[in-house]
């Protein structure tokens, strides 16, 4: 019964909202599986998966450890893993045959340990299917708009309203360009894409702009410098006023700006 035991691997598949899929596995060496290479990694460690028939938000935690070829520290930090899919399967890779997935989900919360040579390990939480039944199915009412600037509700075009830019400089989450905005906080509440360099791909939310600077919700990526090209979308404030003024598009808005709150309850005559 031994010897059958230790013909089994565990098969991590990973893959990031940018497309980048890599494989590992607990084994002491590479398997390619079904035309997919996971590559060695003993580090990996599943905690207890519970499976069952229930509708219950069913979370499991994995441990592994970084290294610069597969999960780096400075790639977790950035957010290139935030809801990245991973789905956990068992091989017998002595008999061969097709794996059985034990389960999947998305990654959730993130721990890592980092020591000063830049190694450690990181534990993940995978939030199964059924963590989508938390969600609300119904909006609350809101003074501002529920939409996004641009998306199917919205339904503002954002033709020219996409701009790459050259940086200029970087201090902490202050990104200074090579071009105004077009209008006072152009990109309050859009993205900043960082084109090139280690940053490359990663986005940032700006909370405001102002002339030539940008200020982001967050200190800059790693490997931001000066010199980079960045892709500026173009955000709104939410507000009816907004939508009217700079978008003329109130048609569209997703708010309850002028229904009554809770404060009518409090109010005195004069008031």
């Amino acid at each position: 019964m031994s010897d059958q035991l230790t013909t089994f691997a565990m098969l991590w598949t990973l893959e990031r909202r940018d497309g980048v899929t890599i494989g590992l596995t607990d084994h002491d060496r590479d398997l390619v599986i079904e035309g997919r290479r996971y590559h060695a990694a003993p580090g990996m460690i599943p905690a207890a998966i519970r499976r069952s028939d229930g509708l219950d938000a069913a979370i499991s935690e994995t441990e592994g450890a970084l290294s610069s070829a597969a999960i780096a520290a400075d790639d977790l930090i950035a957010g290139r893993w935030d809801a990245a899919r991973i789905t956990v399967a068992i091989v017998d890779w002595a008999r061969g045959g097709a794996p059985l997935v034990l389960n999947s989900g998305t990654i959730g919360a993130v721990e890592l340990e980092v020591d000063a040579a830049g190694g450690g390990a990181f534990r993940v939480e995978l939030h199964g299917p059924a963590a989508a039944l938390d969600r609300a199915v119904a909006e609350e009412t809101s003074a501002t708009c529920r939409a996004s600037l641009g998306d199917r509700r919205c339904r503002v075009a954002m033709a020219g309203r996409r701009r790459f830019a050259r940086v200029r400089a970087v201090e902490g989450a202050s990104v200074m360009l090579d071009q105004r905005e077009p209008v006072a906080d152009a990109y309050g509440g859009g993205t900043l894409r960082w084109i090139g360099g280690a940053a490359c791909g990663l986005e940032q939310a700006i909370l405001q702009s102002d002339d030539e600077r940008v200020t982001l919700s967050a200190e800059a990526a790693v490997g931001a410098a000066p010199g980079l090209l960045v892709l500026l979308r173009e955000g709104c404030d939410k507000t009816v006023a907004t939508c009217v003024a700079r978008f003329g598009n109130v048609v569209n808005f997703r708010g309850e700006p002028y229904l009554p709150g809770m404060d009518l309850l409090t109010r005195y005559p004069g008031a």
